[in-house]
């Protein structure tokens, strides 16, 4: 039983996962195979086209997706960093404050948020209609439907998740190892690039992971703050699966975006070196 009991306590967590998980993405991976329409039905027939239809026909939108999630998880994490280490080494006795003044907007719709982002950013809204009725903003000027907008709405709706896995790295920095890289001639530059940097790695990995995965799937920001030439590959398959009820494209299209996803996981912690973000989080 010793020997079983690791096993038996892990058995739920498996369990849900393979309900959950493995399951649907066995079935998705079987119908992006098949054949067929929605009025006739769909067979198997092992149809590996699918994917080179599908990505053919989409690589702009999938393009552009990456380029949108990559734009928002640089600027999140140029956001990110500094708010959580003021939180982490300023923050005092406030900090579950701070943490809870930033986890706020999540007691909000996902939906809600972005559309008060619409709001806001609309031609004659509060804050632009204001400026161009002072003359300050030219009538023409606009935000929405822009590049700008869509990356804009990503970055707000997923910084916390950007914040608080570097917060908890830095957290967990012991700040006399600062004091002795300062002991030994270090500047606060020096100290912060050799000790504090190194040692929050792992925040920032597991940081640029929560975020730019979620950032490039997302289809709620393209579709309310984006306009018909900044469609993500999101809403692609959701138009796909939701209107067209074409389910072996957009499984495909699922499939290829989870591919590429997991490629560029393994170059990012490849490129940002897997050993150094071990041997941080050992320490």
């Amino acid at each position: 039983m010793r020997r079983l009991t690791p096993y038996l306590l892990a058995l739920p967590g498996w369990m849900w996962l393979a309900i959950f998980l493995i399951v649907p993405m066995a079935a998705m991976a079987s119908v992006s195979l098949q054949s067929g329409n929605a009025i006739d039905g769909f067979a198997m027939t092992f149809s590996v086209s699918n994917y080179s239809d599908a990505l053919g026909r989409y690589s702009t939108q999938l393009v552009r997706s990456l380029l949108y999630g990559g734009m928002a998880t640089v600027a999140m994490l140029a956001i990110g960093y500094p708010v959580a280490y003021w939180i982490a080494f300023k923050g005092g006795r406030r900090k579950s404050v701070y943490l809870f003044l930033l986890l706020l907007p999540f007691f909000v719709s996902f939906v809600l948020r972005t559309i008060s982002w619409n709001f806001l950013l609309a031609d004659n809204g509060i804050l632009f209609g204001t400026l161009k009725g002072w003359g300050l903003l030219p009538a023409d000027f606009h935000v929405l439907a822009t590049t700008f907008a869509v990356v804009g709405g990503l970055t707000y709706n997923w910084l916390p998740f950007m914040i608080l896995p570097i917060y908890v790295a830095l957290e967990r920095v012991d700040p006399r190892v600062v004091e002795a890289a300062q002991d030994l001639y270090a500047t606060r530059t020096a100290a912060f690039r050799r000790v504090v940097l190194p040692l929050s790695l792992p925040g920032v990995f597991a940081g640029v992971l929560m975020t730019f995965v979620p950032a490039t799937a997302d289809p709620v920001n393209a579709a309310i703050l984006g306009g018909t030439a900044n469609t993500m590959i999101g809403n692609i398959i959701q138009t796909e699966y939701l209107t067209n009820l074409d389910y072996p494209t957009a499984s495909a299209l699922s499939f290829t975006l989870m591919g590429v996803l997991l490629v560029g996981i393994f170059v990012y912690a490849r490129a940002l070196g897997t050993e150094n973000v071990l041997e941080a989080a050992a320490r």
